[in-house]
């Protein structure tokens, strides 16, 4: 797919950034001034019956804006960022079409870098392939090096193994995936691709924090979540048949909390492995989005100035449209107030 002429390019507003910096009230907040719907860019919030470990935006927020690719599919059945960036490319183009304009909020730089640019063309996912090597991983763990498939990636592509983190077993798994059908190296793939299928322009909000406070917010989010009562929502979906062994109850605060259903921790315990863990995902989160080229870091305590940012960059997105002669040119936005 090549991408339109940049002033053809409709506008996509992205809401980014680590867990707990807000990006939910805030994105609702812009959507309502702005004429805008939100599309979910969380990879957690896809699945039905998990809401208060994925920290699921309530009914009554839904209410407030539309929320699209939220409760997609059931835990016990796959969901990939290739199917999720096509479900997301035609909610936006509906969106445009009625003139609206979309806001692209969570956290799984993922499903983010595959709406806005593309990913790797023609290598679909090897379902028998895949099974085998986290079969292998799993006997790793247990056998105490936890590491081996991250080496024997580093043996056969260095350079991939040098962006992937030795314990993101997913990206590990996928990358010795790709090579294995591709017979590439997956770093040679993503060079020969370029992420450059990008037909939107695109205004890259990412939510940044000071550490301490980040860090706060994350701890009283956990503890949030527990108090509301993940420990039952777990039970309940076990109930359901969807039991710990599924791939998203490997997420944070679901496995956390899998011991203590099991009789084997405590709430106390599962809470405190639980804010750490979420801590040490926040910051790779961060290294993610210091790698976005075009990631713009602003406050959340600031609404009004990221709605100046946000006004200022749909009024130039329909003035390119007008220069261009864009057909279906969308309504005139409303200045932020204040």
């Amino acid at each position: 797919m090549s991408a339109p002429a940049p002033h053809l390019r409709p506008p996509v507003v992205v809401v980014t950034g680590p867990t707990a910096t807000g990006k939910t009230g805030l994105a609702i907040d812009l959507a309502l001034r702005f004429d805008g719907e939100i599309v979910n860019a969380d990879s957690m919030q896809v699945y039905r019956f998990m809401d208060i470990g994925t920290a699921k935006p309530s009914a009554e927020e839904r209410a407030r804006v539309p929320h699209h690719l939220i409760d997609v599919v059931a835990p016990d059945q796959p969901y990939s960022a290739g199917r999720y960036a096509r479900a997301a490319r035609a909610v936006i183009a509906d969106l445009h079409a009625r003139g609206r304009v979309p806001f692209l909020v969570g956290g799984t730089g993922l499903y983010i870098r595959a709406v806005l640019h593309g990913l790797v063309d023609g290598v679909e996912a090897d379902t028998a392939l895949r099974e085998d090597l986290e079969a292998e991983q799993e006997r790793a763990d247990r056998e105490g090096d936890p590491e081996r498939l991250h080496r024997r990636l580093a043996a056969s592509d260095p350079a991939a193994a040098a962006r992937i983190h030795p314990h993101d077993k997913r990206r590990i798994v996928r990358a010795l995936e790709i090579a294995a059908e591709t017979g590439e190296p997956t770093s040679r793939i993503r060079t020969a691709h370029g992420f450059e299928d990008s037909p939107y322009r695109t205004l890259h909000l990412a939510l940044d924090l000071p550490r301490q406070a980040l860090y706060e917010r994350i701890d009283r989010r956990c503890r949030a979540m527990i108090d509301a009562g993940l420990l039952q929502e777990l039970r309940d979906l076990a109930e359901e048949g969807y039991g710990p062994q599924l791939r998203p109850m490997g997420a944070i605060g679901y496995r956390h909390v899998v011991p203590v259903m099991q009789g084997s921790d405590t709430l106390a315990n599962a809470r405190e492995a639980m804010c750490r863990d979420t801590r040490h995902f926040a910051r790779r989160q961060l290294t993610w989005l210091r790698r976005v080229p075009d990631a713009i870091r602003v406050d959340p305590r600031r609404p009004e100035a990221i709605a100046a940012r946000v006004a200022e960059f749909l009024a130039a997105s329909d003035a390119r449209a007008a220069d261009g002669d864009a057909p279906g040119e969308p309504e005139r936005r409303r200045a932020p107030a204040g």
